[in-house]
């Protein structure tokens, strides 16, 4: 009780200091009413702690307070970035693209941005409207900028809002720029920010990009020859609400695809989604109305890509007719497949080419390199990772495509982030392929399953918001460490990893060194049979998550699927028990 009297009296005395003239009379009312309220859940969940740069960057709920998105902690921030950007580049007048999704506040919080950007005199090039994640990080490169903003909360719950950072090199912030860009926000004071802009210094950018874009969007087409046999292909495409409305279905007919149509009801703006529970294309709820849709046109896939338009689904027919949503780790998987095969088939594989995907992915898609002969690299979460080995091989060997399972996949180089509108293009000239060879999409997944190996991925995760949350999460981490599984779902664990320490053992007790860029609080366990989970706590949300991955050896063709994913199902129920979910 005394620990939570003073974590109480910590929070209301940061409050104190919201309720100053620095802040608008809007926050005031919302502290003071946090303050008068007996419940200190609200007071404490919005001031225990300042909301700080993950995985993705700074992402939050909307609201008063340090744990929250609102303008001052954006402020705060962007001075801080600002500050950075103008010690590391002290030769040069710095410059950066500034732009934001479909959500509430996300122009507001935009013109913020470039506002104190522009006070610190950085050249700002700041997007007329909403655009694509992936076009922010192409006309970084584009433009030869030194950084990046992308006002986003990706696929989040509409109460969420977000700041993705971005290097010179398009890609989201590593090392030693994280912690550097860190160290200085944590510097900053609300009086310290420069909220008035130089407008001199702002330039408003669009159209001219968005061609520049689609034209480099082309790079990533493999067999234009089959696209143009199969351009009727019925495609139905949903943008969410957000960002892909105009850009995706521009980029299908630039590929020669003619027959597009889109979801109405899911191609007006609106940051409250009201079409969907949750704008994440990992959920198959959000992908009901295209379904609908596909079935009154008779399509032969649906599509669609999240609000900022970095992350894509698919959804395609099984032989009953039934929709068929694939997982990220089936695209990830397909698209792979597809890249090698056909540029192999077409000799525009030279040798020294290459593909990443991240160490919670499936390891099928390794195998499908393994066999080709192109190289794999396995990096942590997250797409700045993936970004990270195409600026470590650059000039030396050449990039063909990288993803990861939560639905997000690069096929080119020009962009140094997770690029949906670049994935659908080419899923699409995949589904045009299969279609040309007597096939449809679940026909070609069927085939890579029975020439690779079953296997199956499903993602658990474990909700814990609030401090409360965020403490048991820690935990649960500390746990496993210090009593790691012996066995999981009826198979010994034969080699344990643990990403913080960078250190792996196997069952005889030899230890190992990992040869990573830097630590990350992942934990792996691989089985005897091929199972795989990884544990870690996510960067962007309240919540841990277990990938789990599950092989079957049974699978001889398309009549096995059903029956080896029950059997999945169930090996990875018995998991969860042994792991106590």
């Amino acid at each position: 009780m005394a620990e939570n009297a003073q974590l109480i009296a910590q929070c209301e005395a940061v409050a104190k200091e919201w309720l100053s003239p620095a802040f608008d009379e809007e926050t005031r009312k919302e502290v003071q009413a946090m303050l008068d309220n007996p419940d200190k859940t609200a007071l404490i969940d919005a001031f225990y702690q300042n909301l700080e740069f993950g995985t993705g960057g700074l992402r939050g709920i909307m609201g008063a307070g340090t744990n929250r998105m609102n303008k001052y902690i954006v402020g705060m921030a962007t001075q801080g970035f600002a500050n950075y950007i103008n010690k590391a580049f002290p030769d040069i007048q710095p410059a950066v693209v500034v732009g934001h999704d479909c959500r509430n506040n996300g122009r507001m919080f935009a013109e913020t941005v470039a506002d104190i950007f522009s006070a610190n005199g950085i050249k700002v090039y700041l997007f007329e409207s909403l655009r694509p994640t992936p076009e922010i990080s192409f006309a970084i490169r584009q433009l030869g900028c030194q950084a990046g903003v992308n006002v986003t909360a990706s696929h989040n719950p509409r109460e969420y809002n977000g700041y993705k950072a971005y290097w010179d090199d398009g890609a989201q912030v590593l090392a030693p720029h994280d912690k550097g860009i860190i160290d200085e926000v944590n510097k900053v004071k609300i009086q310290d920010v420069k909220f008035e802009g130089n407008k001199d210094l702002i330039d408003i950018i669009g159209g001219e990009m968005d061609w520049d874009y689609i034209q480099a969007v082309k790079e990533a087409m493999v067999d234009q020859d089959v696209i143009m046999r199969q351009k009727d292909l019925n495609i139905v495409y949903s943008p969410m609400h957000g960002t892909g409305r105009v850009i995706v279905p521009m980029a299908l007919r630039s590929w020669g695809f003619q027959n597009i149509h889109v979801v109405p009801e899911q191609m007006v703006i609106d940051g409250n989604f009201p079409t969907v529970v949750s704008p994440n294309p990992e959920n198959a709820e959000a992908m009901t109305l295209g379904m609908k849709l596909g079935t009154k046109l008779n399509a032969d896939l649906v599509i669609a890509s999240d609000p900022d338009a970095d992350r894509l689904a698919i959804v395609c027919r099984n032989p009953k007719g039934e929709w068929e949503i694939l997982n990220g780790n089936q695209t990830a998987m397909m698209f792979s497949w597809y890249i090698i095969t056909n540029k192999k088939k077409l000799g525009q594989l030279k040798g020294n080419e290459f593909m990443v995907k991240t160490i919670v992915t499936s390891e099928m898609i390794a195998a499908i390199a393994k066999k080709n002969g192109v190289e794999m690299f396995d990096e942590y979460t997250g797409f700045k990772w993936i970004a990270y080995r195409i600026r470590v091989n650059e000039g030396k060997k050449k990039y063909i495509g990288g993803g990861e399972e939560s639905f997000g996949f690069l096929p080119f180089d020009k962009v140094r982030d997770k690029d949906s509108p670049a994935s659908i293009c080419l899923i699409c000239e995949i589904a045009a392929w299969a279609r040309d060879n007597g096939m449809t999409l679940y026909d070609l997944l069927m085939n890579i399953y029975k020439e690779y190996g079953f296997s199956k991925e499903i993602t658990v995760n474990v909700v814990r918001p609030g401090k409360t949350g965020a403490d048991e999460i820690k935990q649960m981490m500390t746990d496993f460490r210090e009593n790691p599984p012996k066995s999981l779902g009826g198979s010994k664990v034969c080699v344990w990893k643990d990403f913080k320490t960078l250190e792996a053992k196997d069952a005889q007790g030899n230890v190992t060194k990992i040869d990573m860029p830097d630590t990350s609080n992942v934990l792996q366990w691989f089985c005897e049979d091929g199972t795989k989970v990884s544990v870690r706590p996510s960067g962007t949300e309240p919540k841990i998550k277990f990938y789990t991955e599950v092989k079957n050896p049974s699978f001889k063709g398309a009549a096995d699927y059903e029956p080896c994913s029950k059997a999945a199902d169930e090996k990875i129920e018995a998991l969860k028990k042994d792991l106590n979910l």
